[in-house]
């Protein structure tokens, strides 16, 4: 696969929305017809040639060494989610689907019981993509609409853009939904050879605007911890804190744990999920990685 698109916009829009004022360049006249940096102030800012500059504009990252990728990130002002982007796109130029080793993508069984020990508190693995490959019972009953589908695995984007549900389950339905398709332009950039991802992001693509206009703003997100809010069907609302943590022993996949300060109203209705699981889960129900399809 030939990145050099990515890469291209990646750049030309991260440029774009860098003033010359806020770069401390000087500004002469009024007539510029870029509203952000040139790329001969790019340059500049980076320590390189213009022609040099441009070639990697061009999406021509392959043999860049770290230095010059480093003063990059540094003109063009990267966050940590962009350096790494960059970084990632950098060494799937200077690659090969055959160099690359395939990640197996399966949830081994110790996976499994770490989530079923989590009685209190709502956690799944996910890969990438952003497919659910294994949930907890509480998990399960959090993202019961989700479930209610017959595709599998269940797919947070795939909920996000293409169920109606989506928008009342989410209050904040514009946060969510950049933020998976921040995710899903992270895992692009670190394995463009996934074919599962490529059709993914075909079909968000071809069935949703929303998608589609976000996709084209190559926006990335590191997704570690913070707050998210979620209106069950059942229960109601539920504002909660969240931790995701990469799992350094199965490369891809991330742990994700809810969780609500005790004596919170979350941390109440919280309880009440519980309950709700109790009643309306059967206590035989298969969790998504028993779904032979999974890879």
């Amino acid at each position: 696969m030939d990145n050099r698109n990515d890469i291209r916009e990646f750049l030309v829009s991260r440029r774009a929305r860098i003033t010359p004022q806020q770069a401390g360049l000087p500004v002469y006249g009024s007539n510029r017809r870029v509203p952000g940096l040139r790329r001969e102030e790019a340059a500049l800012l980076a320590g390189v040639s213009v022609d040099y500059y441009t070639q990697l504009e061009r999406g021509k990252l392959a043999g860049a060494s770290e230095a010059v990728l480093d003063a990059v990130a540094k003109a063009l002002q990267l966050d940590e989610a962009e350096r790494s982007h960059l970084f990632d796109l950098a060494r799937t130029a200077n690659s090969s689907p055959r160099r690359r080793r395939r990640l197996a993508h399966k949830i081994r069984p110790g996976l499994q019981q770490v989530l079923d020990a989590l009685t209190d508190a709502p956690a799944f693995i996910r890969n990438g993509r952003l497919d659910i490959l294994a949930i907890n019972r509480l998990g399960r009953a959090l993202y019961a609409p989700q479930f209610d589908t017959p595709h599998r695995p269940v797919n947070i984007a795939r909920f996000n853009f293409l169920d109606p549900r989506a928008h009342d389950f989410f209050p904040d339905w514009e946060a969510a939904a950049d933020t998976s398709v921040a995710i899903l332009r992270t895992e692009a950039g670190r394995d463009p050879y996934d074919r599962n991802l490529s059709d993914l992001i075909g079909e968000l693509s071809t069935r949703s605007d929303d998608f589609r206009t976000r996709w084209a703003a190559h926006d990335v997100r590191l997704h570690h911890t913070g707050g998210k809010s979620f209106h069950h069907p059942a229960i109601g609302g539920l504002s909660l804190d969240f931790e995701a943590f990469a799992l350094p022993t199965d490369p891809g996949l991330t742990l994700t744990i809810y969780t609500a300060a005790t004596g919170t109203p979350a941390h109440d209705n919280l309880k009440l999920l519980a309950s709700w699981a109790a009643t309306h889960l059967s206590a035989d129900q298969p969790h998504p990685a028993d779904d032979p399809t999974h890879t």
